[in-house]
């Protein structure tokens, strides 16, 4: 499997702390991945869930009723993932492959998903035509993901600086308007893009799921401590005394390959 930089550092990065992302993670809460489904006519056939982590989308999907295929380039990763899918009774296959290129023939899938994932992609654009190549026709492409309001390019920059600190093997976060932008581009009919908030759990526990180092973790401490009043007022930023905290958007998008 052929990698470029941006991927071999998040095969690494994932590998190396997937037992963080398995039962108990706040991934393990798939509502957003239900209400995107009830959207859904009549959820079935083949689903493929790209770059799967600990593998709760996917499970989502299988209990859905949809045959799911894990696909993902870290190899613990995978492990983990089936496995928690053969724990809840779901027999599953699975693949090694980075987000940017399926190994799957085109018309060969009745949905992709892919969960809060993106932001650590190479090519995000590649990721989509990829999408609407391996759908059938009246395929869904689902997509959950850290976002950001359009036109807010103070606070970007910001949570790129942040993000990028304590996890280096994040990419970038798009914002609604360019997720919408990339899908029409690759051929898809938009059903649903909203972004709705979602509340951070302490910084700290997010240090430890990405084993961010505490030089790394000084840094961010100080872009918290920094931050100006609109990048405080629109993360709802809380540093007082207690934990930090703040609250980001995460987009749920569901679209349609006519």
């Amino acid at each position: 499997m052929s990698l470029d930089s941006q991927q071999e550092r998040s095969a690494a990065q994932f590998d190396r702390q997937a037992g963080n992302y398995g039962r108990g993670h706040i991934l393990e809460d798939t509502r957003d991945v239900r209400e995107l489904l009830a959207l859904i006519s009549e959820p079935k056939g083949r689903a493929l869930d790209v770059a799967t982590g600990g593998g709760h989308a996917g499970l989502a999907l299988a209990k859905a009723g949809y045959e799911v295929v894990l696909g993902d380039l870290a190899p613990a990763m995978i492990a983990n993932a089936v496995n928690l899918l053969k724990e809840e009774g779901f027999e599953v296959e699975s693949a090694l492959f980075p987000a940017e290129r399926f190994p799957f023939p085109d018309a060969s899938f009745d949905l992709v998903s892919c969960r809060v994932a993106p932001h650590h992609f190479s090519d995000v654009a590649s990721f989509v035509r990829e999408a609407f190549r391996v759908l059938k026709s009246g395929g869904y492409f689902m997509v959950i993901d850290g976002s950001l309001a359009d036109g807010d390019p103070e606070t970007a920059a910001w949570l790129h600086q942040v993000e990028k600190l304590r996890d280096p093997s994040h990419g970038r976060l798009l914002d609604r308007r360019e997720w919408t932008d990339l899908a029409t581009d690759a051929g898809f009919d938009v059903i649903h893009a909203e972004l709705l908030p979602m509340n951070q759990p302490d910084l700290e526990w997010y240090f430890k799921a990405a084993a961010t180092p505490e030089e790394n973790r000084a840094k961010v401490r100080e872009l918290i401590a920094t931050a100006s009043p609109q990048v405080r007022s629109t993360m709802k930023l809380i540093d007082d005394d207690g934990p930090i905290r703040w609250t980001w958007q995460r987009l749920s998008m569901l679209c349609k390959k006519p």
